[in-house]
């Protein structure tokens, strides 16, 4: 058994076909949290998670990148699902909570991939995520929910606002797509977060060494994603990535490991039931 603690089946690339490529995965033994990225694509997490007995689970959250700052333009057509939203409806989101198939609030953190370019309105910018941010973790201690975090271009920043105000640092919590030096690894890890590994593993990034972070991950604190359709493993024969293909990531992370396939994805299926409190 294996579970996809990050996948976006509910996202315009499977409009079409989600219920197949859910039912093609529950077939293989794969269980997924799909997860939100604004109120809409929330909202439908949650409604394809109620139709499926088992196995199917939903995450609520507003993206940071989903955030009308007013200060960033980014075309619609450049992320998938996305709706901008100039606040952050916390009675809303916290109204879809009430589903038991939600298990997290997530994804959400701070992204500074796309940024202002003058010094004063990335400022601003970078306040205003924080601002989200902060408020995205109230909703998650009220409802005492896991945080499932993205990170891009924002270690420090996210790892600062963590350290300086521990009231605000969730118990139990993820670092999503860990993309990230030794050190940033290691203050996640001391946090007590997991840390999520999925298809970026098989890309080069400058300055980013993913055998070593893995290496530096005890096998107890990871978690299998795919965070499709994106980040498609080199291997799997679709270009649209899907939960079936997560089989390869165990492969790599196994190797790096020198663990068998069926102990990385025994360790790692309890730790996302732990994690998310998953019951069936």
């Amino acid at each position: 058994m294996l579970i996809d603690t990050h996948a976006h089946l509910n996202f315009p690339a499977f409009k079409e076909d989600a219920d197949e490529v859910i039912r093609r995965s529950l077939e293989n033994d794969i269980w997924m949290i799909n997860v939100g990225s604004n109120f809409p694509t929330s909202q439908k997490a949650v409604e394809i998670a109620q139709k499926y007995e088992k196995g199917v689970f939903a995450a609520i959250g507003l993206h940071p990148i989903d955030l009308d700052t007013g200060l960033v333009k980014i075309k619609i057509d450049e992320k998938e699902g996305a709706h901008f939203e100039k606040d952050f409806d916390y009675e809303g989101y916290k109204k879809l909570a009430q589903s038991e198939k939600v298990v997290a609030i997530g994804e959400i953190g701070l992204d500074y991939y796309w940024k202002p370019k003058t010094k004063k309105r990335l400022s601003l910018f970078k306040e205003k995520q924080k601002d989200l941010l902060i408020k995205e973790l109230g909703l998650a201690r009220e409802l005492d929910l896991p945080v499932i975090f993205h990170c891009r271009m924002a270690h420090d920043d996210l790892i600062d606002i963590l350290s300086e105000n521990p009231e605000m640092k969730p118990a139990k919590a993820v670092a999503h797509g860990f993309v990230g030096t030794r050190d940033q690894l290691r203050k996640y890890l001391d946090f007590g977060f997991y840390i999520g590994f999925n298809g970026i593993i098989f890309k080069k990034i400058e300055g980013i060494n993913f055998e070593e972070n893995i290496e530096n991950t005890p096998l107890e604190k990871i978690l299998m994603e795919t965070d499709c359709p994106y980040l498609t493993p080199p291997q799997f024969e679709e270009e649209r990535n899907e939960p079936i293909a997560i089989k390869y990531v165990v492969q790599k992370i196994a190797r790096i490991k020198n663990a068998t396939f069926e102990k990385v994805a025994e360790i790692t299926t309890k730790n996302a039931k732990e994690l998310f409190q998953l019951k069936n």
